[in-house]
């Protein structure tokens, strides 16, 4: 019989799976929801603020795809990092991004319970996160293939939302539709207060909320051990993100802040809700109640993938319990999968004590856990630029290196801004004292196993 130690992921992934993962990366609860408040912040200038952070995530990611491809024995970016930073960087980041995807799974978990009870006033809110952990479980353990299909119909419903709004907003706009708040026109996006409405200050204090909205983008670079052709799966994939930022984010913020100005929009509720219900569609509410239900779904089916597959990859490196690298006879790592959904019922006790203060709890630790691993793969990518294999590598990074350092610079420029707003120092301050904890954790995790620089 093949033993589970000697077994490694599948390459189950189609290429459309792929396509939809890589969407869904670029589609999260921060367009649906955060977008009201992120417009009554910025107001139209939320525009530029998506193209600009647009841009640089998607140097990052042709940056992580340029390491992916370099190499496509390796199962993940986090490997990369080990060859180029070391093996205490390796699991800082490692333990880093697990702590990205389980924070970022809890946080929509917890929103999927306030979602449902829409529906269902009566429900108690910790049982909608215990049910879809459960469930998604369940799928993610059949096989790779079964993540794949989820992902894609999650990814299939927020376009077709997006698709929605974008279609009949334009509609609206040309025949000069009339709302409760004025008629519907390109000009409301300069005739209240000017394209920079609330000034440099409402500008850069958006950069959070919008980055917030990127966070999973690059979860893509974990498919690479389960992709059937990598070379070719991988940069269509990657290469396609400026056409789905465009289109999804900055259409629809067009469309929103063209339709109702800004000023008129509520950021208690979703812009597509009053978008949808300024044409009298009833059920508006009902409809994108759905659909941001589906994107809290799609965003902890992802992180429970992520997270096993973090752990997978550690395991292997000799930077997590060994038992997390065993994979079983449908070419899934159980280990993983368990502990990660088993840790992720936190989110369910706290839903029970303390269901008013969850989401906004987890969420900044995401946030800002996300920016400093964008900005480790953007310095290992300068690692192996230096390197003679990179030399061969078709797929190189643009404007190199002056592409990573502006990255970088752009990264640690939105770090200045949530330290300065009180809402979020605390959390940067958290996520520090964690990554230096991780530093020297390393240390102790090597002499406490017995392990080297080159185990």
């Amino acid at each position: 019989m093949e033993k589970d130690t000697q077994r490694e992921l599948s390459r189950a992934l189609k290429p459309r799976h792929i396509q939809m993962i890589a969407i869904g990366g670029a589609i999260g609860t921060g367009l649906f929801l955060g977008s009201g408040t992120a417009i009554k912040q910025a107001g139209p200038s939320i525009i530029l603020a998506y193209i600009i952070t647009g841009i640089f995530c998607f140097l990052m990611m042709r940056a992580i795809g340029e390491l992916l491809l370099s190499n496509t024995k390796l199962r993940s970016f986090i490997d990369f990092v080990r060859i180029y930073l070391g093996k205490r960087w390796e699991f800082v980041i490692g333990w880093a991004y697990w702590l990205c995807w389980e924070s970022l799974a809890m946080a929509d978990l917890t929103a999927s319970g306030i979602y449902l009870r829409y529906w269902f006033p009566t429900l108690p809110q910790w049982v909608t996160p215990l049910i879809v952990i459960v469930a998604l479980l369940a799928m993610n353990l059949v096989n790779v293939r079964w993540f794949g299909e989820m992902e894609s119909a999650f990814s299939a419903i927020k376009v077709f939302a997006i698709l929605a709004l974008i279609i009949v907003g334009f509609c609206m706009i040309v025949t000069g539709f009339h709302v409760n708040t004025g008629t519907a026109s390109f000009t409301n996006l300069v005739s209240h207060g000017g394209f920079f409405a609330t000034g440099a200050h409402g500008f850069m204090m958006a950069f959070p909320m919008v980055i917030f909205a990127f966070t999973g983008i690059e979860m893509v670079g974990l498919t690479a051990g389960e992709t059937e052709n990598p070379e070719k799966d991988l940069p269509k994939a990657i290469n396609s993100v400026p056409v789905r930022i465009g289109l999804f984010y900055v259409g629809a913020m067009i469309i929103i802040m063209s339709i109702y100005p800004w000023n008129a929009i509520n950021a208690g509720q979703s812009p597509f809700v009053q978008v949808f219900s300024g044409i009298g569609i009833k059920a508006a509410a009902g409809i994108i109640n759905f659909v941001v239900l589906t994107a809290a779904l799609s965003a902890a089916n992802s992180a429970i993938f992520s997270t096993s597959r973090t752990l997978y990859v550690l395991a292997k490196n000799n930077q997590a319990p060994k038992a997390f690298g065993n994979i079983s006879r449908h070419h899934v790592p159980v280990a993983g999968l368990v502990t990660s959904s088993a840790i992720l019922l936190v989110v369910v006790l706290l839903n029970f004590y303390v269901p008013n203060n969850v989401f906004v709890l987890i969420s900044g630790v995401a946030t800002i856990s996300f920016i400093f691993v964008w900005m480790l793969l953007l310095v290992s990518h300068i690692k192996y630029r230096r390197t003679e294999l990179a030399k061969t590598n078709p797929y190189k990074m643009p404007l190199f290196p002056v592409s990573n350092y502006l990255t970088l610079a752009f990264f640690a420029a939105v770090l200045v801004v949530l330290v300065w707003d009180p809402a979020t120092r605390v959390s940067v301050i958290s996520t520090v004292i964690f990554f230096i904890v991780m530093l020297f954790g390393y240390a102790f995790y090597q002499k406490k196993n017995g392990l080297s620089d080159k185990d």
